[in-house]
């Protein structure tokens, strides 16, 4: 059983991490650079577990690896050799494991939680590229080439220990066809595949998230469905087109609110917790089960969910 339903069976809500990427900057690395989050693996991984570690604190289920924009390919621009960078992605699902089994050796903190389980992240194409085409998915590749692409940091992370992979912030629909034959060469392994919209019915390359459900439904090892690194104020109804195509869980992590500005790599608006965890309640209410948050959200977003969500009872 894929930890998702394993939870599910005893929990309401699989809780989530929130973002990575930026509560390293919040902590002083300095994220400018095509490798992004995986440019601390190589300089800082020590940051990296005490992020996880703090999610788990604060209510987290998952963590999701620091493996995003990890990729054979982009550490070979910094003269890595391909052994050198599949050890640096494999790394990523070991710091993941490291800081969740410091968090379950504390008997006190399992009271009334799952154990918390390691999905390892595999983001789309376009997050090597660093040129925004990750949110357009316009990078115009066949199927078996995106296969071809993917495969390294898959195996990788497999063999590293994950519990789950995360296809996420996926932007079309040819590279989730891509991922889940892809998949068919690990049997027995599970994956959630999210994807990035921009707006309430499409995701970011156009296609109908309905569509791209109906699509994966058929798929076993596709363990649940659902977007990231989208508005909040899409998720309600991005949540209800996918609940209406499929019958996988359905998971839903947007960013905090604010809105990033890439002339001038800077963020803005902004989104208390308190805000985000009335929000997540409305999420759950429109059939998302497994919810956490992506870009500018913290280990304070993470609390304000798990605060409710430890409290419903399973319905």
């Amino acid at each position: 059983m894929n930890p998702i339903a394993a939870i599910l069976q005893a929990h309401p809500v699989v809780i989530l991490d929130g973002a990575l990427a930026t509560e390293l900057e919040h902590r002083g690395a300095d994220l400018r650079d095509a490798l992004w989050s995986a440019k601390i693996l190589l300089e800082a991984p020590e940051l990296i577990r005490a992020v996880h570690l703090d999610y788990f604190h604060a209510g987290a289920d998952c963590a999701i690896t620091a493996s995003y924009q990890a990729t054979a390919a982009g550490f070979a621009g910094r003269g890595l050799s391909e052994a050198e960078a599949l050890g640096l992605i494999q790394r990523s699902v070991q710091l993941a494991i490291e800081a969740r089994d410091t968090f379950w050796a504390n008997s006190a903190q399992r009271v009334g939680r799952p154990r918390p389980f390691v999905a390892a992240s595999v983001g789309p194409y376009g997050a090597f590229l660093a040129d925004g085409s990750e949110y357009r998915g316009d990078y115009g590749l066949s199927e078996a080439a995106l296969i071809e692409f993917h495969r390294p940091r898959m195996a990788a992370l497999v063999a590293a220990g994950a519990d789950m992979i995360a296809c996420e912030t996926i932007p079309c629909l040819i590279e989730a066809r891509a991922l889940v034959r892809l998949l068919a060469e690990f049997p027995g392994v599970s994956a959630w595949m999210s994807f990035s919209a921009r707006d309430g019915e499409h995701i970011c390359h156009g296609e109908r998230l309905a569509d791209c459900a109906a699509f994966l439904d058929d798929y076993p090892q596709v363990a649940a469905i659902g977007v990231n690194c989208t508005a909040p104020m899409f998720i309600p109804a991005l949540i209800r087109a996918a609940r209406g195509a499929t019958s996988k869980p359905i998971l839903a992590y947007p960013n905090s609110g604010e809105v990033y500005d890439a002339a001038t790599y800077s963020w803005h608006g902004e989104t208390s917790c308190d805000a985000f965890g009335e929000q997540s309640q409305q999420w759950f209410v429109a059939g998302a089960r497994i919810i956490g948050g992506c870009c500018r959200t913290t280990p304070a977003h993470i609390r304000a969910l798990a605060d409710w969500a430890r409290k419903t009872v399973h319905g």
